[in-house]
């Protein structure tokens, strides 16, 4: 029986990945041993840790434009702090476009002044800011590009004359963008990087050692490029996990090919959200995600019917994030469009039952 699985994370993974992933953890690279076995100082990760940061920045396009990649852990939540800590020196903005990026704001806060220069919680986070006044006194400026719960994306991004820190958890390998536009991007993996465990960060070398404090070695972004994201013993499966899902993507066709099928999934769930008579969706038109559609039933009273229909439909991972209720399809990269199909056809369905 086939799981279309939505999930919003960890979420999933081409099943080219799963298969040679669990294949390593049985015998990696034929050697007899398994991958998580290994010292993580063999030449055989090493390898595989050094192409994952050298395929990040080909796929991106950063090539020898002056950054570095690192794979680090603690998820999106301790790089919050990792930011602040290397890079708030007196003052920071923060661009509140929902729940991660108040957590970002708020860990920020314990570090140095934080100032939140725009906000759309004034209407429950259903729209992303336009036409914002940029202080030019700020170490940085921090933006979520995507935000799950809510189900909002930067479509256009602000411009800035200091350092622009990107969270793209959600969205990092999802769409084309001029990366090199940002200073700073991070995501945890369990997205579309590859799975939960690993942090990983994208650095524009000259923003750092700027800091006029000692910032502790296992928080400082400079001591682990020195260390070639090794200062501490890394996530080895996943960071192999993330190597092999950078390989897919390169070989489907790298991020164009994954824009044009995201935007074709999300272009057929949307549809379905506004045709259907039993659904709405909250985000305003312009600032949709391509990532995760989030939507709600009319009438609350057929929610348990809908879930026991989505059950029987061998749909997993449907529900809304627990602070706001509703459904959330999260289609990221991995997920087929013959997924989108099936969902889509259930709501059909469903809607005649009714």
């Amino acid at each position: 029986m086939k799981i279309h699985n939505f999930s919003s994370g960890p979420s999933i993974l081409p099943k080219e990945v799963l298969q040679k992933a669990s294949e390593a953890v049985v015998n990696f690279n034929n050697s007899g041993l398994s991958l998580i076995e290994i010292s993580h100082r063999d030449p055989a990760f090493v390898e595989v840790l050094n192409a994952a940061r050298s395929l990040t920045l080909e796929l991106l396009d950063l090539k020898d434009k002056g950054y570095s990649v690192l794979f680090l852990q603690g998820g999106a939540s301790m790089e919050f702090v990792r930011i602040a800590t290397n890079l708030l020196n007196k003052k920071a903005g923060y661009i509140n476009t929902g729940n991660w990026a108040n957590n970002a704001q708020m860990e920020a806060s314990f570090i140095g002044e934080v100032q939140e220069i725009a906000s759309s919680k004034d209407r429950n986070y259903s729209y992303i800011p336009k036409s914002i006044h940029i202080p030019q006194d700020l170490d940085y400026v921090h933006i979520t590009s995507n935000n799950t719960i809510y189900g909002t994306q930067y479509s256009e991004f602000p411009t800035v004359d200091v350092p622009l820190v990107c969270d793209m958890s959600s969205d990092l390998f999802s769409r084309v963008l001029d990366f090199s536009k940002f200073d700073l991007i991070y995501a945890c993996a369990q997205k579309n990087a590859g799975t939960s465990g690993v942090n990983l960060v994208v650095i524009k070398n000259d923003i750092l050692g700027k800091i006029e404090r000692e910032i502790p070695n296992i928080m400082n972004y400079s001591k682990h490029i020195e260390k070639e994201s090794m200062y501490n013993t890394p996530a080895v499966f996943s960071v192999y996990v993330s190597y092999l899902t950078l390989n897919w993507i390169k070989d489907k066709g790298g991020i164009a090919a994954m824009e044009r099928r995201n935007r074709a999934k999300a272009h057929l769930m949307y549809s379905e959200i506004d045709r259907n008579s039993l659904f709405y969706g909250t985000a305003q038109q312009q600032d949709r995600s391509i990532m995760n559609a989030v939507f709600y039933l009319n009438e609350p009273r057929l929610t348990t019917l809908f879930d026991d229909w989505c059950i029987k439909n061998s749909i997993y991972g449907i529900k809304g994030h627990r602070t706001v209720g509703g459904y959330r399809a999260s289609m990221y990269n991995a997920l087929p469009i013959e997924s989108v199909q099936h969902l889509v056809g259930v709501m059909q369905h469903f809607e005649e039952s009714i």
